[in-house]
């Protein structure tokens, strides 16, 4: 998940955060609303990744953000719709991660290792709070009026992605999308419950482990053992 830049001028970064909004050009008053917005989204970020969710207090964010404690309500409700704006931005952030597995080279074996490696490495980016927002953030998705949309979107791009391999062949006979795309679905929400809730849990071995052993699972041809290859 990553913060946006609390400087920034362009108006486009912070629309990226309110949907919709790119639909019409914004006036000087609308820029400087989303401006700050996404300067207060920002600070947040930054301070729930140094001390954790739980830990940080709104006026702690406001004061990060360079603004008064009512602006921050006025733009939130509550600390929690921050916490949704940023599901959508790691949202945004997972999409961008399967389309480019989609466009990677090699076979479905080295696309899903690039996908788990690339997801493992962002959620360690984050350090150790980054769990804790993390859980906030499945549970902001999934509170969200628009859940069903926000589902569909990340359905349709994992079954993108099965949708390749079975296009180029890479997938055993027998194997319909919707299951494919359910176990690997299946496969990194369990990497990232475990990251989430488990301590010291080596996400980036596991994540490395489970693209092997659905790699083995999917293929259409078998794969001899790491010590076999030539």
């Amino acid at each position: 998940m990553t913060a946006p830049d609390p400087s920034a001028s362009d108006p486009s970064a912070a629309e990226r955060l309110v949907p919709g909004l790119g639909r019409r050009a914004p006036g000087r008053r609308e820029r400087r609303r989303l401006e700050v917005h996404a300067r207060i989204v920002a600070a947040a970020a930054t301070l729930f990744d140094e001390r954790g969710y739980d830990d940080t207090r709104v006026a702690e964010i406001a004061a990060r953000a360079d603004v008064a404690e009512k602006t921050f309500f006025n733009h939130f409700p509550t600390k929690q719709h921050v916490v949704r704006e940023l599901a959508y931005a790691a949202l945004d952030t997972l999409l961008e991660r399967v389309e480019d597995t989609r466009k990677h080279a090699g076979g479905v074996r080295d696309r899903l290792h690039h996908f788990f490696v690339q997801v493992a490495e962002g959620a360690l980016e984050g350090g150790p709070m980054r769990r804790e927002l993390l859980t906030e953030t499945i549970h902001a998705l999934h509170d969200a009026r628009d859940e069903s949309q926000q589902v569909r979107r990340i359905h349709e791009a994992f079954t993108a992605l099965v949708d390749d391999a079975i296009a180029r062949g890479e997938v055993a006979a027998g194997h319909d999308t919707e299951t494919l795309t359910n176990v690997i679905l299946g496969a990194f929400y369990s990497l990232m419950f475990n990251w989430a809730h488990v301590d010291g849990y080596p996400i980036r071995a596991q994540a490395e482990a489970t693209a092997h052993v659905l790699a083995c699972a999917l293929e259409s041809q078998p794969h001899p053992p790491e010590g076999d290859r030539a």
